[in-house]
């Protein structure tokens, strides 16, 4: 029986039915969000399960969310694919600002290590048990997270620079 996102889902809520919600489908792919305490719980039974066998991580990124309530301001993706059936899903994930930390995903897949890393460099999310968390493409000496939206995009100081080179010039007509 090949593997379908009905399927997934049952699995999912019968397995942890106080951690799963949320579910959806967006162009065929099944999402939904896991509780943070419970994330890893989740993926290694999606990736160990006979049935599941989601046995390659495509992806895992963070997403800031700064008009949300502080618990949920931050949010780690991870995008799961089972080659066998092919088949992929996303796992939601929230955090909160104040104390974004969640479980490393290193010791299920190798290639955690990087994007993991990189998820930390640019929005500050701490991943428990990770090997060698540290910034991976900012400077070690850089206090913020860049992908953080509680920045300005421009540095409102600057002097060199012309709107008019830039697009941003208001015509009135």
């Amino acid at each position: 029986m090949a593997l379908d996102n009905q399927t997934i889902q049952e699995a999912l809520i019968s397995n942890f039915p106080l951690s799963v919600k949320d579910f959806h489908e967006q162009h065929g792919m099944l999402a939904f969000e896991v509780e943070a305490e419970d994330i890893h719980q989740v993926i290694k039974f999606l990736k160990e399960d006979n049935q599941m066998r989601f046995n390659f991580m495509t992806d895992l990124c963070g997403v800031h969310y700064p008009d949300f309530e502080d618990e949920k301001q931050l949010a780690v993706v991870y995008h799961l694919h089972n080659w066998m059936d092919n088949v992929r899903i996303r796992v939601k994930t929230f955090l909160s600002v104040k104390n974004p930390t969640v479980d490393s995903m290193t010791d299920l897949f190798k290639s955690a290590n990087w994007q993991e890393r990189e998820t930390f460099d640019f929005y500050g999310i701490i991943f428990k048990n990770h090997p060698q968390l540290k910034r991976i493409l900012n400077m070690d000496e850089m206090e913020s997270h860049p992908l953080r939206k509680e920045f300005p995009l421009e540095d409102g100081g600057r002097t060199d620079k012309d709107d008019r080179f830039f697009g941003r010039t208001i015509h009135n007509c």
